[in-house]
């Protein structure tokens, strides 16, 4: 076994459910806490995390501004793959998320509920994920974004920032980001304003401090307890998580 596989391994559930504790009551005074407020409508969030995948926050909203300029759902659903590709093509890899966008819509729009997700605040937790995750192109980390950041519910989106974090640091064993959701949620406490401010800060420190290459350590508020800082040092290896 190599060294970094080793990496976490054996340290107990409670202890890792305590160093989750630890890790967001640390990176509260240097991100700020995050009251939990929807930021826009639920539809709106779903494109928006579709588009955010691989891609700047600034890329990501330009690109949902000038897909709205083809028109409603309905016209961006009739028009060619290619426009809708044109339009978002600020953010990365258009040209697979275009086909992706129009599926998710036309389902939506042939479902029972239409555009309109509000129905999901009163589903039990897992027939809401399922009703995301059975939409073309929506993943578990999408969906759990929509339920926790619009409706509250207790889930926790992992994204490339949040998986890279928590292994490095030691909250989870070296494991796919899918694995990772339902991971970390079994140890996080079911308060979805925790949840929300854990994964927003751990977000913001993915993208300032703990970054995917030569991640920057010596000013990291965590490296104290960091298992990849221990192991390493101040050269913490590129992550191929």
């Amino acid at each position: 076994m190599t060294a970094e596989a080793a990496l976490n391994v054996a340290r107990p559930d409670d202890e890792r459910a305590a160093l989750l504790v630890w890790i967001k009551d640390t990176l509260r005074p240097e991100y700020g806490e995050r009251p939990l407020k929807p930021r826009r409508e639920p539809l709106h969030e779903l494109i928006s995390t579709i588009l955010s995948q691989r891609t700047t926050h600034a890329d990501e909203e330009a690109a949902y501004r000038e897909l709205r300029t083809l028109g409603d759902w309905d016209a961006i659903i009739a028009a060619p793959v290619e426009a809708v590709a044109h339009a978002i093509r600020r953010s990365n890899y258009p040209e697979s998320k275009a086909p992706r966008i129009q599926a998710t819509l036309a389902a939506l729009r042939d479902s029972p509920g239409g555009y309109d997700l509000n129905f999901l605040r009163d589903l039990p937790v897992k027939d809401a994920l399922k009703v995301l995750t059975d939409l073309p192109g929506v993943g578990i980390k999408t969906a759990s974004l929509v339920l926790l950041f619009n409706f509250a519910r207790p889930v926790f989106p992992v994204d490339t920032h949040v998986h890279r974090v928590t292994t490095r640091v030691g909250a989870i064993p070296k494991m796919g980001e899918q694995a990772a959701h339902r991971a970390l949620l079994k140890l996080l406490p079911p308060e979805p304003a925790f949840l929300y401010e854990l994964h927003v800060n751990l977000l913001r420190h993915g993208q300032r401090v703990c970054s995917w290459y030569d991640p920057k350590c010596g000013a990291c508020v965590l490296r104290s307890r960091c298992d990849a800082h221990a192991q390493y040092g101040d050269g913490v290896p590129a992550w191929k998580g």
